[in-house]
């Protein structure tokens, strides 16, 4: 299959969970053998039209990111690809429109990668929502922020984010400790919740790591202090995927309370490592639909309730691998994305 990705601004300018997720997923495709071309305002320093990093291949629609000439050039560019598919990202609006224009000279479905951390509103939010074939999204929250900015149900389909099983099963469980949280540690990490819910449980032992950085987290850290548990609660930094796992499948609990969470990716790694999933709900986080229907979870609304849902957790097994989220392996959901293509062209 031929797939025209469109990102006027790929991760070389503007790196974002959402243009990450875009571009593993065309890598993703092409892996396993598809021909696709990421159609983008040119990044790299040559004069070639082309571009190869990592088997993935960049079209440089304009040189930098000229919005007017990009949209102007894309529709003939996608018509002479004659893709099957053209996959474009949803902001800035007026990609989509042109998206939209090249795809019908290729006849080919358009579809839309909407992750929910695009800078779009109002008139643009509307434009990017009505015009594809089908939108794709990482969670229900946002197929309904979706809906909500004017695209139909029947256009919207949800595909979640993807992990890599075997990765999980290359590295060693770190030393074990009872909880672990994970989120960058900025305004929308709801940290504060896990800290309160820990102390609840002062007169009890219990070890807890919090990975991630940002600018609160001498704050955060001064709150740990002043609750009387430091001597428990371990700041282990940003740290890389690896060393994420080895702690996840050390650890007993994993605790979300994050603000915000198109996708609740750290969770999902979590819960694939073994750990039990406790989770806040929040009304801008989508990190309780990975747990509605899983036995080896909590789903709590305040910090007393967090702290009761650690103690509740001791009662099942410490895991180091849970199988029932394999299919959320990078294979299981691009086949998803294909299945998807494959309804469109029928």
């Amino acid at each position: 299959m031929r797939v025209a990705f469109v990102a006027m601004e790929t991760t070389q300018r503007a790196d974002s969970p959402g243009s990450r997720r875009f571009e593993r997923t065309a890598r993703l495709l092409s892996e396993r053998g598809h021909e696709v071309t990421i159609f983008c305002g040119q990044w790299w320093d040559s004069y070639d039209d082309e571009w190869t990093v990592d088997g993935l291949t960049y079209r440089g629609v304009t040189l930098g990111t000229a919005l007017s000439s990009f949209c102007t050039r894309l529709p003939a560019l996608l018509a002479a690809y004659q893709p099957d598919v053209v996959h474009a990202r949803p902001a800035p609006a007026e990609q989509v429109l042109a998206a939209r224009a090249g795809s019908r000279l290729a006849r080919a479905p358009l579809f839309v990668e909407w992750f929910g951390d695009e800078p779009l509103a109002g008139r643009q939010r509307r434009w990017a929502a009505s015009k594809p074939t089908r939108i794709v999204t990482p969670s229900q929250l946002v197929r309904t922020q979706v809906r909500e900015a004017g695209a139909n149900g029947d256009q919207t389909l949800v595909i979640p984010e993807s992990i890599d099983i075997d990765r999980i099963e290359s590295v060693e469980p770190a030393e074990e400790i009872d909880v672990v949280y994970a989120h960058p540690l900025d305004e929308s990490a709801n940290i504060e919740d896990f800290l309160l819910g820990l102390a609840e449980l002062r007169e009890q032992g219990w070890s807890a790591t919090v990975i991630g950085d940002g600018p609160k987290r001498e704050e955060y850290e001064q709150e740990v202090s002043d609750l009387r548990i430091e001597d428990r609660v371990t700041f282990a930094g940003a740290c890389d995927r690896d060393r994420r796992l080895e702690i996840y499948r050390g650890a007993h609990a994993f605790v979300q309370t994050a603000y915000r969470e198109h996708f609740a990716t750290e969770l999902l790694w979590a819960l694939a490592c073994g750990c039990i999933g406790i989770v806040e709900y929040q009304a801008e986080s989508s990190a309780h639909e990975l747990i509605e229907n899983y036995d080896r979870s909590y789903r709590v609304t305040d910090p007393q309730e967090l702290a009761d849902a650690i103690v509740d957790a001791g009662e099942f097994e410490h895991q180091t691998r849970n199988d029932e989220w394999d299919s959320y392996d990078h294979d299981a959901v691009i086949e998803q994305y294909l299945d998807a293509y494959r309804t469109q062209q029928s």
